[in-house]
């Protein structure tokens, strides 16, 4: 047992960084795109940015996961995790074209609005996830 996870340890180590260094890219971006500090606003105890923020990275997490398991390379783990990105991004545009006034919600911290968005953000994530079989 102990032989076999040692050969299998560079492989899990290289999909985790890769899939780190996503989840890490993707929020770099995603914060970039809305027209809040959502990092500010949850050192602050704004629950609505945590709900938001919390649900998109669980809606992005989903399809890097099931490209984890599913995968042959690193390579389609990093094209299938830029796509799975710019779909999560798209889920916030569209939930902005929903909620007119979300951008000012969340810091306001109104907590509905950021539950749909995070709710909208999983639900997207798990059928992109889904999409994403081989």
């Amino acid at each position: 047992m102990l032989p076999k996870v040692l050969t299998m340890l560079p492989a899990f180590l290289a999909y985790f960084a890769v899939a780190a260094a996503l989840i890490t890219a993707f929020l770099l971006v995603y914060v970039n795109v809305t027209p809040y500090d959502e990092m500010a606003l949850i050192r602050q105890d704004n629950r609505a940015a945590a709900i938001s923020l919390g649900g998109t990275m669980f809606g992005f997490a989903l399809p890097i996961a099931n490209v984890i398991a599913h995968s042959d390379t690193l390579l389609d783990l990093t094209v299938w995790g830029a796509i799975a990105g710019v779909i999560q991004i798209l889920a916030y545009l569209v939930a902005r074209f929903m909620l007119p006034h979300l951008n000012e919600d969340i810091p306001a911290g109104k907590i509905a609005p950021a539950t749909f968005l995070a709710v909208l953000s999983l639900t997207v994530g798990l059928t992109n996830a889904a999409c994403m079989s081989y």
